[in-house]
């Protein structure tokens, strides 16, 4: 074997017709692993494999053959001196592949297996450490929540009654339904009363899971069945806590979105320690706790988090794949949790649409992200028992419209400048042309009527038109439809958010730009971008939320509800920022700095920044948050305590009651029928609604009585606060708002007047004389409430 080795090496050189030997080729088997530029060649892949022929091109002519007195006659043998051993041999001649992997794992140089080790052990560490830095933060926000909740309710010392009006808002009609699921038989009892419920709105069987989006106080009380907790912890607390646990799986969010952003956990650090300061814009947690929000905004932020990660370019098979699995979980789950969170998709596809517009992202990952979308949309429709809000929300109708123009405009990313921004002009118009009809095709076809509210609301908003429809103005004075005030924007300007908000958001939006003209262009984007590149805005995630927050803050300056959704990442993405070496490098070659090595300077100030930052913010606030913890606060509504005790003890338990949403929702926690509920997304219960604000009306008792016996109403509350408001913006209290609805102004000298042959009915009833006492009777009152019961017969007495 040694001598037919040898031969194969010394003996077998190609022959030429002329007798002349090809040393090129005899060269290139005999030469040593490094190449001329002096790279190791040693692991580089086989030219020939087993099984591969050298195609005739590559063949040596016969007129290069060596002669034949120069070549190895077969009957010769080499000495065993003289042989060649078998690790010499060349790896890239067939049948020696055994022998060449011996070769090459020899040939490893130990200082680079070393060097390897050292940078997958840092990785690990670095993601060890980080991941450690996120859960610490998210369980002491909880913990956090948890005793500033405890000291501004004194919580554990209250009774039942008092607890439950803790939750402010009209939000103690969703805990009323976790109570009820604890009290049935059985989990599919409890289930099945609630999807064929005539117990919560009077006249009316409803299906409760799906009107009120009842999944999370269904989960929650199976959870506390299967945990066995009932000897542990009350029920109460357990509803909270896992509201609170869903709070700190929010801001670990945030803090992965930083850090996958930034590749530094100080960014989510920050981005949390802002976010906890700035609170109050930012969450609504501490004084209404079953809101939907609260329930459906972790689960946005972990799937904002994983389309972060998704995005990025420097991301692992593996993890994508991850990162595709929770994407896909986190969006069914926000559909099924949050009526209105298809709205919010919406928008969230406008920044990915553009990106995909633009050429920004791979195409693959748009398809995938559009399978998300739809599929999420296709589940939570058969979850929500085929639901028409999915079929004609503005987010499926922007996929199939974007679908269609795509297919249609294949070439749409190719051309010159001139002609690629004329065919994204035309795809922008074919999208959303597409969109509407596609939408309005579908309400047609489904016969959905609430298009026309909402296309008259927005036209009031934007001062396109006037009405004097109560529900509508009643809308537009609630604080989350107005415009945000200064006050917002102090708070984040003493938090530090607010400036360095503004210039992240200028130098990534400058970068973005200047990328999309790069594209426009014809240049293709650089996947590995390295430091000192400094094109913050070539990283496809960056560019989303560059997008993301435009179009949140958008919105947010036109509705201050909307602030919830912006705050948040406000914080995330100036943290991101601050801490983000590429951001300062980006800058740093714009100003062509040339004093000092930029890269080093970039890197200096991503941590400086940050930390001088973190200190003041640390010497400020965090004495702040220890006297909040350390401060007994006092909550307490003694009237409200008064009249929930009574309606307990002494109002049959088939009575139905009246009033304003969101004194229902505190009295639907007692388990009685009520004629409305707060819920702003239902026309028809704000039309409901509008019937029981009437007794703050300029309306005769017959007129008030007949509208209160339509909804079977056995009792009817007035409350103080509204019959005597004396806000001073006139034009939004109750009483204004129902005077301008049902045609009792009167304006003189450019001064609004409110008259009527009838007095007000909250005030006339008060005085206990007919006709009102013929209608009704009153059995309850105390200095905030005065409870009236509607006669079933009239009693006629003068």
């Amino acid at each position: 074997m040694a001598e037919l080795r040898c031969r194969k090496v010394l003996g077998e050189k190609e022959e030429s017709p002329n007798g002349e030997v090809d040393w090129q080729h005899t060269a290139n088997l005999d030469s040593s692993p490094e190449d001329e530029s002096g790279n190791d060649q040693t692991n580089s892949p086989d030219p020939i494999s087993d099984g591969d022929t050298v195609p005739e091109s590559d063949a040596v002519p016969e007129s290069d053959a060596v002669p034949e007195s120069d070549t190895v006659p077969e009957s010769d043998t080499v000495p065993e001196s003289e042989t060649v051993p078998e690790d010499e041999v060349d790896s890239s001649l067939p049948g020696t592949e055994e022998e060449n992997k011996k070769e090459e794992v020899e040939n490893v140089s130990p200082t680079k297996t070393q060097s390897s080790k050292s940078v997958i052990l840092q990785r690990v560490v670095k993601v060890f450490f980080g991941c450690l830095a996120a859960v610490t933060c998210g369980m002491m926000y909880a913990v956090y929540l948890s005793t500033y909740h405890e000291r501004m309710f004194w919580f554990s010392t209250r009774q039942e009654v008092e607890r439950e009006l803790t939750f402010q808002g009209g939000s103690a009609m969703y805990y009323y339904y976790y109570k009820h699921m604890l009290s049935a038989p059985s989990f599919e009892k409890g289930v099945y009363d609630l999807m064929r419920d005539n117990r919560t709105v009077s006249g009316q069987t409803i299906n409760a899971v799906e009107t009120l989006s009842l999944y999370p106080e269904l989960i929650t009380s199976l959870l506390y069945r299967l945990t066995w907790s009932q000897d542990v912890i009350e029920p109460v607390y357990f509803y909270i806590g896992v509201v609170f646990g869903l709070q700190a799986v929010y801001v670990t969010a945030l803090f992965i979105s930083s850090w996958v952003m930034s590749g530094t956990w100080v960014a989510g650090m920050l981005a949390v320690a802002w976010y906890i300061i700035n609170r109050s814009d930012a969450t609504k947690v501490e004084y209404a706790i079953p809101m939907r929000e609260n329930w459906a905004l972790p689960y946005f932020s972990c799937q904002v988090a994983a389309l972060t990660g998704f995005l990025s370019n420097n991301i692992s098979s593996a993890a994508e794949m991850f990162c595709y699995l929770l994407m896909s979980v986190t969006t069914f789950t926000f559909l099924a949790v949050w009526e209105p969170s298809h709205y919010v998709l919406f928008v969230q596809g406008l920044a990915l649409f553009l990106l995909d517009t633009f050429d920004l992202v791979p195409q693959r990952k748009m398809a995938d992200i559009h399978k998300v979308y739809l599929s999420s949309l296709l589940l939570a429709y058969l979850l929500q028992h085929q639901k028409t809000d999915l079929l004609t929300s503005p987010l499926l109708s922007l996929l199939i419209a974007s679908l269609l123009a795509r297919y249609f405009q294949k070439n749409m990313k190719m051309g010159p400048l001139v002609a690629r921004l004329m065919k994204i002009l035309l795809h922008f118009y074919l999208v959303f042309t597409t969109a509407i009809t596609f939408n309005y095709v579908i309400k047609k076809i489904l016969n959905v009527d609430e298009s026309d509210f909402t296309l008259k609301f927005l036209q009031v908003k934007f001062g396109l038109n006037t009405s004097t429809d109560f529900i509508t103005n009643l809308l537009l004075c609630q604080e989350s439809f107005l415009a945000p005030t200064q006050d917002f924007f102090l708070r984040l300007t003493h938090a530090s958010v607010l400036p360095f908000y503004l210039l992240v958001l200028l130098v990534c939006l400058a970068s973005t730009l200047h990328t999309i003209y790069r594209r426009l262009s014809g240049e293709p984007m650089k996947l590995n971008l390295r430091l000192e590149d400094g094109r913050i805005g070539e990283q496809p995630e960056v560019i989303y939320h560059v997008f993301h927050t435009l179009l949140f803050g958008a919105l947010a300056m036109v509705f201050e509800g909307l602030k919830y959704l912006w705050t948040p990442y406000v914080c995330m993405f100036t943290a991101f920022g601050v801490c983000s070496p590429e951001l300062w490098m980006t800058v740093f070659r714009w100003l062509r700095l040339r004093s000092i090595h930029p890269v080093v300077l970039a890197l200096i100030l991503s941590t400086a920044v940050p930390t001088i930052i973190g200190f003041s913010l640390w010497r400020e606030y965090f004495p702040r948050v220890l006297a909040e913890l350390s401060e007994l606060q006092e909550f307490y509504d003694p009237d409200a305590v008064e009249l929930m005790n009574w309606i307990k003890s002494q109002v049959p338990t088939a009575a139905v009651f009246a009033g304003s949403p969101q004194l229902l929702g505190m009295v639907k926690c007692s388990g009685l029928t009520v004629t409305s509920l707060p819920l702003y997304t239902d026309v028809n219960l704000l039309k409901r609604s509008e019937s029981a604000y009437q007794v703050y009306a300029m309306r005769s008792a017959e007129d008030v009585y007949k509208l209160l016996s339509a909804h079977k109403s056995s009792y009817v509350i007035i409350e103080e606060s509204l019959c005597n408001e004396m806000s001073p913006a006139k034009g939004c209290r109750v009483k204004d708002l129902l005077d301008y609805s049902n045609g009792h102004v009167v304006y003189d000298k450019g001064e609004m007047y409110a008259f009527s042959k009838h007095g007000r009915f909250c005030h006339e009833i008060k005085m206990n004389y007919s006709p009102y006492t013929n209608y009704f009777t009153r059995v309850f009152w105390n200095r905030s409430y005065h409870v009236y019961k509607v006669n079933s017969v009239i009693s006629f007495q003068y």
